[in-house]
């Protein structure tokens, strides 16, 4: 059991011992992030320990205390700045409204110019296939009476 302990300590321990170098020659081969992690751990693993237990409990702390905190419910302590907040927050909203509603009308608009011009184009198209049509009719009813006048032509000679 001591023997388990002190390879585990040693293991962990910080500094360039051999097997630290191993570790660390394996992990850049492996893939270079693993190197990288176990080079910062020889020479600042005391350090990168303090810094993340710092961490850890800064975090614990900070949940803890935020739901309570003047940070959750948006006041800052000063009353003058919450107040001038709060009336620059409502007149901006208003803005905000103005813009929404202007936008809207001015969608109706475009949608309005939009449906006129279709239904400008698709009148001047019916007039011009009106009058291809209309050509096209007046055409075949020439080339049958002109066709009808030498059937009739050709009898009578």
């Amino acid at each position: 059991m001591t023997h388990t302990v002190t390879a585990r300590n040693t293991c962990l321990k910080r500094g360039w011992s051999p097997l630290n170098v191993v570790l660390m020659i394996a992990g850049f081969i492996i893939f270079w992030p693993l190197g990288l992690a176990m080079l910062a751990w020889i020479i600042w693993g005391d350090e990168i320990g303090r810094m993340f237990g710092d961490a850890k409990a800064q975090f614990r702390g900070a949940a803890c205390s935020a739901p309570f905190s003047a940070a959750a419910t948006g006041r800052t302590g000063n009353l003058a700045f919450d107040e001038y907040r709060t009336a620059e927050l409502k007149r901006l909203a208003e803005e905000r409204r103005k813009l929404e509603e202007m936008r809207a009308e001015f969608e109706g608009f475009v949608n309005e110019l939009r449906r006129t011009k279709d239904q400008e184009e698709f009148k001047r198209f019916m007039a011009s296939y009106r009058a291809s049509t209309d050509a096209t009719k007046a055409d075949e009813a020439g080339t049958k009476s002109a066709g009808k006048g030498r059937k009739s032509g050709k009898k009578n000679a």
